[in-house]
């Protein structure tokens, strides 16, 4: 068979796999699944291009860590813009379908948390959340127990001839990167002399920022949906997400500002 645009791209399989649950079926649920199906989509694509960006930093490949950082906080414009889509359904739209969400929820959504994993937002309860021998278990684990962004970050300083103290670079990966006073003097530095690198520690914060962005955009639009209900699957809803909103997942680009 000769390869065509719909065999290339599996379009009878990809255009199966959005089967609404309610009854007629109700209108808005097949735009929910597609919207959150999309969601997975984009999360499994910013993952391939953060494993990449690790292998750059460590080639110290400066115009191609500037090249996928931009094409990583593009992604991440387009997750912000979806959610003006979803928004577009009303409470009650949303309501007619929800109860055949069961304990479905986003919180369960492994490879958003690889992705908070790989920027160094790490918890073993998030491994444990999913249970031992299924595939989203072991992906985690295996995430959890590697270096992170941030880490081949500060390799990526040590070998542009900047002297980050060992203790940073030997610290416990398992653990979120936390503010460092030692870093920070390296990081000032970098601002005042070194204008290449200053571009990469802009992008990073603005990923940074865009994951925020995107975090805050999910609460209100949660908010908007259904409140302060409890969210499926058992989760507060609002009440979760707002807890997760203004926690930098590069704390040491943000504590510099005021010294610069």
């Amino acid at each position: 068979m000769p390869l065509t645009y719909s065999n290339y791209l599996k379009l009878n399989e990809l255009l199966g796999l959005q089967v609404p649950l309610s009854q007629g079926p109700e209108h808005d649920e097949l735009l929910f699944i597609v919207i959150h199906q999309v969601y997975e989509l984009w999360f499994k694509q910013i993952l391939h291009e953060a494993d990449y960006l690790v292998n750059l930093l460590g080639e110290n490949d400066t115009p191609r860590v500037q090249h996928t950082l931009t094409r990583i906080l593009k992604i991440l414009k387009v997750q912000v813009a979806q959610l003006d889509i979803l928004e577009t359904m009303t409470p009650l739209e949303f309501l007619s379908f929800r109860k055949r969400l069961e304990s479905a929820s986003g919180f369960q959504s492994f490879q958003f948390r690889e992705l908070e994993f790989v920027l160094g937002r790490k918890s073993q309860g998030f491994v444990e959340h999913f249970s031992q021998g299924t595939h989203a278990h072991r992906r985690l684990q295996e995430r959890y127990g590697q270096p992170c962004l941030w880490d081949a970050f500060l390799n990526y300083i040590v070998t542009n001839g900047y002297p980050i103290p060992a203790d940073a670079l030997t610290r416990d990966v398992t653990q979120p990167p936390v503010a460092d006073p030692a870093v920070q003097r390296v990081l000032i530095d970098i601002y005042r002399n070194d204008a290449h690198l200053v571009q990469v520690c802009e992008l990073l914060v603005d990923l940074d920022e865009g994951l925020q962005e995107w975090r805050y955009r999910h609460v209100k639009m949660v908010e908007r949906t259904i409140g302060n209900k409890m969210g499926t699957g058992g989760s507060s809803g609002v009440g979760y997400l707002s807890g997760t909103l203004f926690q930098p997942i590069f704390p040491d680009l943000w504590a510099i500002r005021m010294a610069l």
